[in-house]
């Protein structure tokens, strides 16, 4: 059987193909690629096949989401590569989509009722539901007897208690807005969490951890007996850490403040905050690999926002080891936290006081443990897997479906 994984964006959406083998039940990508541009003048889908060192890109005009899926379909029923030979080989089809509310505890198999929470909940993320959205509703056009699964970002940060996501402002905020801290990055923090739990073979129920998501977004997660109890993004996704281009937590009279004193818009505000903040308002870059880059060859303002970016993230892990009463591991994952031994480092160098020394070796490698055999707390770098997830979660949801043979779930391989 076969499951198609969609992250559909304003202009752009993401694909990836996999393949569950019947009597193993593990999961193999076939191809992955992106249409880039929707709506917009040279709009591209590139696609690359696994095992294939080219990708093949195609410049198509491509004036709407269901457009762009069409041409994604068909590129993956081209003759001579061995992809589809027909669509009837989808069992499933898994969305990410980015805000679920308080609606959603977990992935469902999507109706007219889960369209409708949807698009409810698109108040609380205007940016991400609706072309979420677009791709679910251009998939039921296109393919309408094929299953669709909608996967949630917010979904695994439901189980955090009331202390955590309540916010100090009058209850009818939350009451009749929703206004509430709700998390992000939860695909990737409940797979890694799981992950690490292998890796130290235990139960995950059994442990404490706190889980950094380091990309040009970043956010971190406290699991607690398994479940997530609290999370560095709030009530939307500029909250927390310092990342690419967002501020990440600011006192919040700040933006009160610039639009008073500077006759400034909202939307302009916003787009300080979220598109040029964060790195490049410190360091005039946003990517991390460039920072260091420059930051090594001497760039004062590049050390600089190194020095800020790693400090809030130390400060998010202490208050998590507090909020817990102890730590067992601390992951990292995402592009900077999967590859970057320096960064790693520098945010680890003051948990020593819990007996947590890191292995140079083993941190420089890129092993999976990069903490010694003698540390009390371990840390670990553990390569993030959002597709896979969305891939499990459609297959478990579907499998119950009549007429589609399953075979047991298991990894990517």
């Amino acid at each position: 059987m076969k499951i198609l994984v969609l992250n559909s964006g304003s202009s752009s959406i993401k694909f990836k193909l996999y393949k569950v083998d019947r009597e193993t039940g593990y999961f193999s990508a076939l191809c992955e690629g992106q249409a880039d541009r929707i709506g917009i003048s040279g709009s591209t889908i590139v696609r690359q096949c696994t095992g294939c060192d080219n990708k093949d890109r195609q410049f198509i005009d491509l004036p709407n989401h269901k457009t762009a899926i069409d041409a994604i379909l068909k590129l993956l029923l081209e003759s001579g590569k061995g992809i589809l030979e027909s669509l009837d080989e989808l069992s499933g089809v898994g969305h990410r989509v980015v805000h679920g509310g308080e609606d959603f505890t977990a992935s469902v198999l999507v109706d007219r009722q889960v369209i409708k929470a949807i698009e409810r909940n698109s108040m609380l993320a205007p940016l991400h539901n609706p072309p979420n959205l677009m791709g679910i509703k251009a998939m039921q056009l296109l393919l309408p007897n094929v299953p669709q699964v909608a996967v949630f970002d917010t979904a695994i940060h439901q189980t955090m208690p009331q202390k955590a996501y309540l916010y100090a402002l009058p209850r009818i905020q939350y009451t009749n807005y929703k206004i509430r801290k709700y998390g992000f990055h939860g695909t990737s923090h409940g797979y890694v969490a799981q992950k690490a739990a292998e890796a130290l073979g235990k139960p995950l129920a059994d442990l404490k951890l706190i889980t950094c998501h380091l990309g040009n977004g970043g956010s971190l997660t406290a699991f607690l007996g398994g479940k997530s109890v609290d999370t560095s993004m709030g009530f939307t996704p500029l909250d927390g850490i310092m990342m690419g281009t967002r501020s990440g937590m600011l006192d919040p009279y700040i933006p009160l403040h610039i639009m008073e004193t500077q006759e400034l818009t909202p939307a302009q505000v916003s787009t300080m905050m979220n598109k040029e903040g964060g790195l490049l308002a410190i360091t005039g870059k946003s990517d991390m690999r460039d920072i260091v880059e420059a930051a090594a060859a001497g760039d004062k303002a590049c050390n600089e926002g190194i020095e800020m970016f790693c400090y809030r993230i130390q400060k998010f892990i202490g208050s998590y080891i507090a909020a817990m009463n102890g730590v067992d591991g601390i992951v990292f994952t995402a592009g900077v936290g999967e590859n970057n031994p320096m960064i790693r480092k520098k945010i680890l160098e003051n948990f020593g006081f819990i007996g947590l020394k890191v292995d140079d070796r083993r941190n420089n490698a890129n092993e999976t443990i990069i903490t010694t055999d003698d540390s009390k707390v371990a840390a670990l770098k553990i390569h993030t897997n959002e597709e896979l997830v969305i891939a499990l979660d459609t297959y478990n949801l579907i499998k119950g479906i009549p007429n589609i043979k399953q075979a047991t779930p298991n990894v990517e391989r």
